[in-house]
């Protein structure tokens, strides 16, 4: 058997998450699935994947495996496309990620119009609050919200966003005022797992050396943004948010921003893409689609999230 065949059935397997998921997208019967996976556990002398009958999961060994299978996948189809001279041809699986909340709101759509404009190039958009490595897992394309320290990645700004503390008129007309951070501890508090649970930090205030650190017993943990927007906007407490997530609730007035002279510098937005991976037709299209209408809706969203 090929072992690089072996290789892309392994790795699909990983994606799809079962040996038949795998089969329907490669065109295989799972039994033909499962030899590929046999002979590269074979191959290598360990067990790449514990199975049982309904999930399949990676051993440590299958972990460090999966890595370098996907790293070679990768080289393997920059060198393809290459030497065929298809750099103006864009096609093939695209693989991008991003926060749940962002990829549903920004890039989802976006997507849609992509796929319209390139018929041969599908994608897989996955939605993940945790930061992941770009080569290790096969990803052409990340949205990242975050200062960057990797400079193996190609770094495209589309934006910036700020961190803020919001809560419904309702709320704030029956609560003390809050006119410093330190006013928060008298409040109810709606802590989004992300953000921190019983504590947030401020930029530093009157000569001190250190921010300042706002300690809170919150009354609702939750650990998406939806819910802990919904929860702010029916008048539960106060959350802390990126800009962007409340930002068509500050338009509507259902929320407003509270200490806004007290929010730390803005977070830039970037596409990040592995070097190399711009020679790629399918990931340089859509870094120069993406690109315009990205900085686009963040420069509305900036205005529409304005205090």
């Amino acid at each position: 058997m090929d072992r690089i065949d072996a290789m892309k059935v392994f790795i699909a397997t990983l994606d799809e998450g079962s040996l038949a998921g795998a089969g329907r997208r490669l065109g295989r019967s799972p039994a033909a699935v499962s030899r590929a996976i046999a002979f590269l556990e074979e191959h290598t002398g360990t067990a790449l994947l514990h199975r049982t009958t309904r999930t399949i999961r990676l051993s440590e060994a299958g972990e460090r495996y999966a890595a370098a299978c996907r790293r070679i996948l990768t080289d393997l189809e920059e060198a393809d496309l290459l030497i065929a001279h298809e750099r103006s041809a864009p096609r093939g699986l695209l693989t991008i990620t991003a926060p749940v909340a962002a990829g549903e709101d920004f890039l989802r759509p976006l997507i849609d119009d992509f796929l319209a404009r390139f018929p041969a190039v599908s994608v897989r958009l996955q939605l993940l609050d945790r930061p992941v490595s770009l080569i290790d897992e096969g990803i052409d394309v990340a949205l990242r919200i975050a200062h960057l320290s990797d400079s193996t990645l190609i770094a495209i700004p589309v934006g910036a966003v700020r961190r803020v503390v919001a809560a419904s008129p309702r709320y704030l007309a029956k609560h003390p005022r809050i006119r410093k951070p330190a006013d928060l501890a008298q409040h109810q508090v709606i802590s989004m797992t992300h953000f921190g649970l019983d504590s947030w930090s401020f930029p530093t205030s009157g000569g001190a050396a250190i921010p300042q650190v706002v300690q809170f017993a919150p009354r609702f943990i939750v650990n998406t943004v939806r819910a802990a927007v919904a929860s702010a906007v029916d008048g539960h407490g106060l959350t802390r948010l990126f800009s962007y997530h409340v930002a068509r609730e500050v338009k509507n007035a259902s929320l407003r921003i509270v200490l806004a002279d007290s929010e730390h510098a803005p977070l830039p937005v970037h596409l990040l893409t592995p070097h190399g991976r711009l020679s790629v037709p399918k990931v340089r299209a859509f870094v120069d689609f993406a690109t315009p209408r990205l900085r686009q809706q963040f420069k509305r969203l900036e205005l529409d999230s304005t205090v």
